[in-house]
């Protein structure tokens, strides 16, 4: 019973309770009869008795037993027709009761859905929500029962929700913001010392390390600004090929791939989705420079895109160190990573994969990790197809 959805469960009661009803109806009905016919059956036989012992009375030295023998055909013919009209009785009673049964089935299937149709609609909403449509609303509609209680609830709850995303997206974004401008400035002073005859050595070798850790800082504060915007909803949504987003991307680290001595191979079949351009492309950027970064010398990335199943994919392999299959999940948090050796500033802010995650679900897709049983990843990104 489990198992059973909640309408068919409640078709079951409503059949069930209706098939006990009709049965102690039909049962109440039959013995009323029984009951009625019983006493008619006994009145027609005592006024037949009567008729006899009159006519027995009257008869001089005549003989009755034609008329006892008449009277006991008769009363076989009276309960042969009792025993005909009951059994006709219970048997269209029955029937009845079985065709109005699977009627009442029906017909509770049917109200049962019709008064479940609401909770599809919350359960319809609540599957759609994630965090870049938190401002969608179930707004349901009718009288004030329960089910609009519950919907007018998790419409309340969704704008609490809301709000405390939309809080937590601006202070990140006016965090980012309000220290861009100090790091700024700090480079734009060791460039300065870097730049001048006038700096001792041991100035230019500390500038050169505090310019490092600037560029580093920076890079951090960005990858911020383009979380906190990758978990909105896309402002401009056009038809993007994915094939040119990653051919771009190549584009855009083809000289850390040539440094690494790595070969990549591309197969782009057509695939368009809907989307931020802007955002499809950084994600493909994240996806190759991953894989780029966290390769072998003279490793391989594999590149595919198309249409599978009416979804749009990017798929991105590449050879590298095993990966444990119950690590996967981390490397998409937010500044975590696999390996402690992975935690210097040359392997970036930790971000990357975490704006992937972003954008993808703010494009209603999804992604689908594995682990190479000879080491790396295949990192699948499956969005809606346009």
């Amino acid at each position: 019973m489990r198992r059973l959805s909640v309408r068919t469960r409640l078709t079951l009661v409503y059949g069930s309770l209706f098939l006990v009803t009709s049965a102690a109806l039909v049962a109440v009905t039959y013995l009323l009869t029984v009951r009625t016919m019983d006493a008619r059956f006994t009145s027609r036989q005592n006024v037949d008795t009567t008729t006899i012992t009159r006519l027995r009375a009257l008869a001089v030295n005549g003989d009755v037993t034609q008329l006892v023998r008449l009277k006991a055909d008769a009363d076989r013919e009276l309960a042969r027709q009792k025993h005909d009209v009951l059994a006709q009785l219970l048997q269209s009673s029955l029937v009845t009761m079985l065709v109005l049964g699977v009627l009442a089935v029906v017909i509770g299937y049917v109200v049962a859905g019709r008064m479940l149709r609401p909770l599809h609609t919350v359960t319809a909403t609540a599957r759609r929500l994630s965090e870049s449509n938190l401002h969608e609303r179930i707004a349901l509609d009718g009288p004030q029962d329960e089910i609009k209680d519950l919907a007018d609830t998790f419409d309340r709850m969704l704008d609490r929700l809301n709000r405390a995303f939309d809080a937590q997206r601006r202070f990140v974004a006016n965090a980012s913001h309000e220290l861009r401008t100090p790091l700024t400035i700090n480079r734009t002073v060791l460039e300065v010392a870097l730049a001048s005859r006038r700096s001792p050595p041991e100035t230019r070798a500390l500038a050169d390390v505090l310019l490092g850790n600037t560029a580093r800082h920076e890079r951090l504060i960005e990858g911020l600004l383009l979380l906190a915007k990758s978990e909105r909803e896309p402002a401009a949504r056009d038809g993007t090929p994915l094939p040119d987003v990653v051919r771009s991307a190549l584009d855009q680290l083809g000289g850390q791939v040539e440094e690494a001595g790595l070969d990549v191979e591309a197969r782009l079949a057509p695939a368009a989705v809907t989307g931020d351009p802007v955002l499809l492309e950084r994600c493909a950027v994240n996806l190759l420079e991953n894989a780029v970064k966290y390769n072998v010398r003279d490793g391989r990335v594999w590149v595919r895109t198309g249409v599978r199943d009416g979804e749009a994919f990017l798929r991105v392999v590449n050879t590298g160190r095993p990966v444990p299959s119950y690590e996967v999940a981390t490397i998409f948090e937010p500044f975590r990573r696999l390996r402690a050796d992975r935690t210097g500033s040359k392997d970036g802010a930790g971000l990357g994969l975490s704006i992937v995650r972003a954008v993808v679900a703010a494009h209603g897709g999804e992604i689908d990790t594995v682990p190479r049983p000879e080491g790396g990843l295949s990192i699948t990104l499956r969005l809606p197809a346009t």
